[in-house]
């Protein structure tokens, strides 16, 4: 689903606080993906960009131009209601992260607790 579906989806969503595990997650294909805990649902997801190009203005800046929303994907990973079970669960996120395909170890920790 595209992130306004993620968000439209459960109205708690949108007001509930957000934990980021990191930006810089990579998945079976090498794309860059976020992960985020939201505190109201208990949901762990994963979240796509597809990498833009980046180019440079009449000035000299480098832009990059602005994604439509349907580009930016979630992968909703597990439902886990409580923080400090998630902070357990991802103990150690920050070196696994930068490993190839770091998400399937996210998938492997959150499958090994249903």
């Amino acid at each position: 689903m595209d992130i306004e579906e993620f968000y439209d989806a459960d109205p708690r969503r949108r007001e509930s606080e957000e934990i980021e595990f990191g930006r810089e997650w990579s998945d079976e294909k090498g794309g860059r993906t976020e992960l985020s805990w939201v505190a109201d649902t208990g949901e762990l997801y994963a979240m796509a960009e597809p990498s833009e190009p980046v180019f440079m203005d009449p000035i000299g800046d480098t832009r990059v131009p602005d994604l439509p929303t349907e580009l930016v994907t979630v992968d909703i990973l597990g439902v886990i209601p409580d923080r400090g079970r998630v902070d357990e669960l991802l103990a150690g996120w920050e070196r696994e992260m930068t490993k190839p395909n770091s998400l399937e170890w996210v998938r492997n920790r959150v499958n090994a607790t249903t």
